[in-house]
């Protein structure tokens, strides 16, 4: 019952309840249908019989009748009898054979086999010397069988009316409940896409007739038109500040250099300028990081593709970054398993950015003590490429691993050692999905992490 929508939970609410209601009415109609159509029964003979005084009458001092007392009307046989009992004239239906006494007044029901009739005697006296009997009789197996062709109608048409409601019922809710469907689609593309300007859209309908629902919907898109406004003031304030910070940050790089060239200086003098170079430009390379995530938020990061050899290009970074992590620490170890040959369309620059971003995260967490051996591997089939990057470093907790594509997000403790400001992984992310691939991490925490990149071939 969980798994079914609301919509149908709905509709099978709606439909029960005017099944049950549906259901008493006909169960209260026919139990007073059936005692309403035998009164109606009774109460036609009886009229009819008292009308039919008018055509009897006597001819030459002999009772007769005129040609309507044979007339059949209302299923009512007319007959004549005189004081005696005894028949004169007029018709008896088909299938009565009895004779019942004549007793004025009173209606009798008599049962003939398998049929039940209304039996009503009417004295009338012609004149002062002559009485004659007008009988009625009338089948009330015949208005019981009408009866019982009108229940079996109705409980044909029941199913119909069972089907017509739930259909009914269906369009009903689904249409009511469309802005519904209408945001949890439109929360799905933006999830898919994080694209904040998309909106459910309610058509407009008048002002009074907006249900809840529609309210609810434009509740939301107003929410989502903050909510992009918001973001939109983010985006703008992290590029104007990135923006600003250069300059600063590029006057103390060159004041550094200039301090560290003058002779006067002493070498702990020099020492603690070297620091500040350093940590200059750490907030360098975080400032252009920032900047490149501002313009790939807004739609302002180019892409430059070309069909190039990957196998060469990989092997060139992964050497290149052999060399720059030697420096730092000899026990680092860069090894490859490429396959030759392998070409696609990419953007040299971001391919290099994000091959870099995924080894200097690598060498950041290794473990403390040890080797550090990170493996590269680049494969290709026929639909998509595959670049690996395998370290033996600290891994990454479970719980973390689906926030470390956040920005500026440290995990304790993989993502607390070292001078990463917490964006590169955030740019290698967004650059695999601008060339249509992903990347996505395996990793156990305390052996290591393995990211898989996957590009379109």
């Amino acid at each position: 019952m969980n798994r079914l929508s609301l919509k149908v939970k709905l509709t099978m609410l709606y439909t029960f309840f005017m099944i049950l209601v549906t259901c008493a009415a006909l169960a209260i109609l026919f139990s007073l249908s059936s005692r309403e159509v035998l009164s109606s029964t009774r109460a036609k003979l009886e009229r009819q019989v008292q009308n039919s005084t008018d055509d009897v009458g006597l001819r030459d001092g002999v009772p007769a009748v005129n040609r309507d007392f044979y007339s059949v009307e209302d299923n009512v046989y007319l007959s004549l009898y005189d004081e005696t009992g005894y028949f004169l004239l007029g018709r008896n239906p088909y299938g009565f054979d009895s004779w019942p006494e004549i007793r004025d007044g009173q209606v009798e029901i008599i049962r003939d086999g398998d049929t039940s009739w209304y039996v009503y005697d009417m004295s009338f006296r012609l004149s002062r010397e002559k009485t004659v009997f007008i009988r009625g009789v009338t089948s009330v197996t015949a208005a019981e069988e009408s009866y019982r062709v009108t229940l079996r109608l109705a409980l044909i048409l029941l199913p119909a009316m069972v089907l017509a409601t739930a259909f009914i019922g269906y369009r009903f809710t689904r249409r009511t409940l469309l802005p519904v469907r209408q945001i949890t689609a439109t929360v799905q593309k933006i999830r898919a896409d994080a694209d904040l300007s998309r909106r459910v859209g309610v058509p407009e309908s008048g002002g009074k007739n907006r249900d809840e629902i529609c309210q609810l919907a434009e509740t939301f898109d107003q929410m989502l038109a903050q909510l992009e406004e918001a973001f939109q003031r983010e985006k703008q304030f992290t590029s104007d500040v990135s923006h600003e910070l250069r300059t600063p940050v590029s006057v103390i790089l060159a004041q550094c250099g200039e301090c560290l060239s003058d002779e006067t200086f002493t070498e702990d003098q020099k020492n603690q300028v070297r620091l500040i170079e350093r940590k200059a430009r750490e907030m360098s390379g975080m400032i252009g990081q920032l900047l490149f995530l501002s313009r790939a938020d807004q739609g302002r990061q180019p892409l430059q593709k070309e069909e190039l050899d990957l196998s060469e290009l990989t092997q060139v970074i992964t050497e290149e970054q052999q060399m720059v992590a030697a420096e730092t620490d000899p026990e680092i170890e860069i090894c490859r398993e490429i396959t030759p040959g392998i070409r696609a369309c990419v953007d040299e620059t971001l391919y290099i950015r994000l091959l870099e971003n995924l080894l200097s995260n690598a060498v950041a967490y290794r473990k403390p003590e040890g080797k550090c051996r990170i493996c590269v591997t680049l494969t290709a089939s026929e639909q998509e490429i595959i670049c690996q990057v395998e370290d033996n470093g600290i891994g990454i907790r479970p719980e973390d691993q689906e926030r470390i594509w956040e920005r500026f997000y440290r995990a304790d403790p993989s993502r607390t050692e070292g001078n990463h400001s917490g964006l590169g992984l955030s740019m290698a992310r967004w650059i695999a999905q601008a060339h249509g691939g992903e990347i996505r991490v395996e990793s156990r925490f305390g052996e290591g992490s393995r990211f898989l990149v996957m590009l379109p071939r």
